[in-house]
């Protein structure tokens, strides 16, 4: 089965600018020369695995190239999974990249996650996933290059990156306690993309976990700060959540300044939601929360981010 999918996937694959290298009948290789060139409409089909959705997959395609701005423009094929992405960071190859050295950007950053021309030992640092890393590439072997990394906090990444098919071909993250964060999968890979893609520039505003307690909770989050200085779109929330039993209840409200309620939701005995996510309007200004929540070992746990919607037809 392997060896099918191996070779479907370079059937599939008529991209330009793929990487070139020579191996050694050990598996071992000096350089890898060339990074790849994307064009408008290139995609690659992932399946995501993390442990707060299990799996699902998600196309991510090459939306827009700008040769003024240097940037290639990563967006995915499902607006639900742009706003996963938006409140929970957990696609970190959505969005802007760079065109030198296909840079994905952290905290408004471009960050080095590739290092073309790879180089066997060579090792270089970067930030990704809210860790500082230290990767080496371990190995090449049929035009694939093994890259392992280290973060200061004790996670570890190990992922390839395929030549042929110009992109990652696996990516994995576990975190301090070897507990797998993220499995990135490639299933399938091809060329002139058509429909809708989006993404969403994020900012955090509001991240907080409520535990039962015998009085409400009330707080308040602030609906502005993206770094560009342009209003939010809308605002996306994210909701996990798990109500006791015996005896158990919780209720949110989320309220803007001038006293509408875009959020309310309640829960009775016994109730669960996990990664429940959708949007309410942004309205550049505070916004209250009233939490209600009754019952041993009860708890919900809030995001909330403000986005900006990319969204392109190709």
């Amino acid at each position: 089965m392997r060896a099918l999918l191996a070779t479907l996937l370079l059937l599939s694959l008529s991209m330009s600018g793929c990487l070139n290298g020579s191996s050694d009948s050990d598996g071992s290789n000096d350089i890898i020369v060339e990074q790849p060139g994307w064009q408008v409409g290139d995609w690659w089909l992932y399946t995501f695995s993390t442990p707060q959705f299990g799996e699902d997959s998600a196309r991510l395609v090459v939306s827009d190239v700008s040769e003024d701005d240097g940037l290639y423009m990563l967006g995915i094929s499902s607006e639900r999974e742009a706003q996963r992405h938006a409140v929970i960071n957990h696609n970190p190859f959505l969005g802007r990249v760079t065109m030198e050295n296909l840079s994905v950007f952290e905290n408004g950053e471009p960050q080095p996650v590739f290092n073309f021309p790879w180089t066997i030992g060579e090792e270089w640092e970067f930030t990704l996933l809210g860790q500082n890393w230290l990767a080496e590439v371990d190995f090449f072997a049929e035009g694939m290059a093994v890259i392992n990394a280290d973060s200061d906090d004790g996670h570890k990444l190990q992922y390839r990156f395929n030549g042929e098919w110009g992109f990652i071909q696996e990516f994995n993250w576990w975190n301090q306690d070897g507990e797998s964060q993220l499995i990135m999968s490639l299933n399938s890979l091809g060329t002139d993309y058509e429909g809708d893609t989006w993404f969403i520039r994020a900012t955090d505003l509001k991240d907080a976990r409520y535990e039962s307690t015998d009085n409400d909770v009330y707080d308040s989050f602030v609906d502005n700060g993206h770094p560009s200085g342009v209003n939010f779109d809308y605002l996306v929330w994210y909701l996990d959540v798990d109500i006791a039993g015996q005896g158990g209840s919780g209720s949110l409200t989320i309220k803007d300044h001038a006293g509408a309620s875009p959020l309310t939701r309640a829960w009775g005995p016994g109730a669960r939601e996990s990664g429940a996510i959708g949007t309410i309007p942004s309205r550049t200004d505070e916004y209250s929360l009233t939490v209600s929540l009754r019952g041993q070992d009860s708890f919900i746990h809030l995001k909330v981010a403000g986005g900006i919607e990319n969204h392109w037809v190709l």
